[in-house]
């Protein structure tokens, strides 16, 4: 490990890691009351943990590999840096947790930071057919909403019951409520679509 970074380029790192993406220092302002500039900004770039560009006017910032190798180091460096402050020591046993889960899991840093990506309703639609697709055994056969949802990744659940609904709309799919009352559980209400004052919990797709 690098000498330890100072407090300003500690947050600037571990910003950077929970955005997962190119970060404005307006942005940066905005969100952590700070802008990467200055001898911080060219120790970052001299050690290649940050790739700072020029943007217009205005620096943009991302972690590199490196960058991105020295936060999963830093997370089990087991005590926060000095001058300690009680928020420092708490987030740095924070980290340790995050470090032991990560490992436990066999999982990455860049598993857990994803950058948000907007879906459009076709790819959501896409997704939507693949999954059913997985679990109808053949078109027109009904899979439960609740077994379905957990296929299709960060898409949003709004953005998904707008898809069902529109796909309901145009006779491509149906969607109806459990008949049977007493098997409905908590998780089945909270995945279904409410489509005229009712809640719908099974999906049925003429073709996919």
């Amino acid at each position: 490990m690098t000498d330890r970074l100072g407090h300003k380029q500690i947050a600037a790192m571990f910003t950077l890691m929970s955005l997962s993406r190119e970060v404005s220092n307006p942005e940066l302002q905005d969100l952590v009351g700070f802008t990467l500039v200055g001898a911080d900004r060219r120790r970052l770039n001299d050690l290649q943990l940050v790739a700072s560009r020029k943007q217009g006017r205005l620096f943009v910032h991302e972690l590199t590999d490196s960058g991105w190798a020295w936060c999963d180091e830093e997370l089990g460096a087991g005590e926060a840096p000095a001058p300690r402050s009680s928020l420092g020591v708490a987030l740095y046993i924070l980290l340790g947790g995050l470090d032991r889960y990560l490992r436990r899991e066999k999982l990455r840093l860049a598993d857990v930071f994803t950058p948000d990506v907007e879906l459009t309703a076709d790819e959501i639609e896409s997704r939507i057919r693949t999954a059913y697709r997985k679990l109808a055994p053949s078109p027109r056969d009904w899979v439960g909403l609740v077994d379905l949802r957990p296929m299709l990744g960060d898409a949003p659940t709004r953005d998904v019951d707008a898809v069902l609904k529109e796909l309901s709309r145009t006779g491509q799919a149906h969607l109806i409520p459990e008949a049977n009352r007493k098997t409905i559980t908590a998780a089945d209400r909270d995945a279904a679509v409410r489509i005229g004052g009712e809640d719908n919990h099974l999906l049925s797709i003429e073709a996919s």
